[in-house]
């Protein structure tokens, strides 16, 4: 696994020991940010269940401002900070070590501009972040939700919450959804 772009470009990056993490293909990883781009720049950006931390530190990479990194895994958080360190990108990241719905209510304290989050997909939790973020007062009304789920995830129950689904991109095992504030 690498970082496609900016000012980190090629440089290769660890993932965490064991399977516990899914780290986001080089192939897929271009084809999201391709749709993000645009919004990156002095952008703040948050990658929940951060696995490698990939995804947040790409965003830095690509001129977002900041990155907050949540993850909860022991061996997944230490490959973040190794990660940041090599990158360079260090200064611009805060990682955290917590759960993420606890994260959101107490540890970012700025306006965030994307939240990503790739949970574990047997779990479904993005249906939990996706209620609590409905209604989070840190999000930034043009803000940018993307999930990473598998191709079977429902994501009817959105509208019901505020939010509604504007793209779905569909790769051959998982898919990125767009979602953003009605």
């Amino acid at each position: 696994m690498r970082v496609i772009a900016g000012s980190a470009r090629s440089l290769l990056l660890k993932t965490p020991p064991g399977n516990h993490t899914r780290p986001t293909t080089d192939k897929y990883k271009e084809t999201l940010f391709n749709v993000l781009q645009s919004y990156l720049g002095g952008a703040v950006f948050v990658d929940l269940y951060s696995g490698s931390g990939g995804i947040g530190i790409e965003a830095l990479s690509r001129g977002a401002k900041k990155a907050y990194f949540v993850e909860n895994n022991t061996a997944a958080h230490k490959c973040i900070i190794d990660n940041l360190n090599h990158t360079k990108l260090a200064d611009k990241a805060t990682v955290l070590k917590q759960d993420v719905i606890f994260a959101l209510q107490s540890s970012i304290n700025e306006t965030v501009d994307v939240v990503f989050m790739d949970p574990p997909y047997v779990e479904h939790a993005e249906v939990q972040v996706l209620q609590f973020l409905a209604n989070w007062n840190r999000l930034d009304e043009d803000a940018i939700i993307v999930v990473e789920c598998d191709l079977e995830a429902d994501f009817d129950f959105v509208d019901k919450i505020g939010l509604e689904v504007y793209k779905i991109k569909e790769y051959k095992t998982c898919q990125h959804v767009f979602i953003r504030r009605k």
